[in-house]
């Protein structure tokens, strides 16, 4: 089955949960542009995510789904929000969602976790996800080592319930190649950060478009903790520190708060600036329906030409 057929939506596209990024107005803007919007719990507690769902509701009556980082500190609370408010689409990101899927399933949730390998994919079907979004190293923020084409294709022959391709997709090539892969859809997240309505700072918009296809660099790789940002001031001090073998907690400090200053300051220096290694392809802000839009068509023409090529 087709993602948008499962989800009821125009397109058979997912926007990715991002931190401090995807708040309920940005999700409700994506799903009126024909996607499915998500709200990224981020760092926010189980009344905040209340607030931004009210809002999201407020202003779309498209389906929409909320992400919940299961290292969150308030997991459990944000759990039964979700539960609560009959969440329709419910993505989950760092970790098994197994405690939490009963009930969900129960309030008739569709469940989706990110995986980034084989293991967890088959852990979660057994739990009773509904699908799977595997996430190849090329997206941004926290990242596993497999790229997009080699993970989905993996994850769908171990599988029987269907596989969203996330990580490296920003044109009608990449979701053509995704679908070829044998993906119900995709999920997006760097290219709509250049969208008119995305809520970053404009210093973080001028950032992506400004760079070039080896832009971004893997940060935190020797913690356990890989995130994908834009090369600025602070990834090469970060990485100059790492591989020195500097402690944890001295490499904490210099990322603590980045993505907000980035997001909210526009401190494109010091700041965390995620973004996959498509930001190389994005040349201009535009509005979301239009990325939405030329994406699926541009995908239908890369299918019709293809269909003139000749094996």
């Amino acid at each position: 089955m087709k993602l948008n057929e499962m989800l009821g939506i125009k397109y058979p596209i997912i926007q990715g949960g991002m931190a401090n990024i995807a708040t309920g107005k940005f999700a409700a803007q994506v799903s009126n542009a024909g996607a499915l919007g998500v709200i990224a719990s981020g760092g926010l507690n189980a009344e905040a995510i209340e607030k931004e769902i009210s809002q999201c509701r407020k202003l779309t009556d498209k389906p929409f789904g909320v992400n919940l980082m299961l290292m969150n500190p308030d997991a459990d609370n944000i759990a039964q929000l979700l539960c609560d408010e009959k969440i329709k689409v419910i993505t989950t990101g760092a970790g098994t969602p197994g405690k939490y899927m009963s009930m969900w399933k129960d309030a008739g949730s569709i469940v989706m976790p990110v995986v980034a390998g084989t293991a967890l994919a088959r852990k979660v079907e057994q739990l009773g996800a509904d699908a799977v979004i595997a996430e190849g190293g090329e997206s941004g923020g926290h990242v596993g080592d497999m790229t997009t084409m080699t993970l989905v294709p993996q994850v769908i022959d171990s599988v029987n319930i269907p596989v969203i391709a996330a990580g490296g997709i920003a044109d009608g090539r990449q979701f053509v190649a995704a679908m070829a892969l044998g993906a119900a859809g995709v999920q997006i997240g760097t290219c709509l950060l250049v969208s008119e309505e995305c809520p970053i700072h404009m210093n973080y918009k001028e950032a992506l478009i400004k760079a070039r296809d080896n832009g971004t660099a893997v940060t935190g790789r020797s913690l356990g903790a890989p995130v994908r940002i834009l090369k600025n001031q602070m990834a090469r001090e970060y990485l100059k520190l790492e591989a020195k073998g500097v402690g944890r907690d001295e490499l904490e400090q210099i990322t603590l708060g980045g993505l907000r200053r980035a997001v909210y300051d526009g401190d494109v220096k010091t700041g965390s600036v995620m973004a996959g290694q498509v930001c190389g392809q994005l040349k201009q802000i535009r509005p979301l329906a239009e990325i939405l839009d030329d994406l699926y068509q541009d995908a239908k023409n890369v299918l019709e030409n293809m269909k003139q090529m000749q094996m």
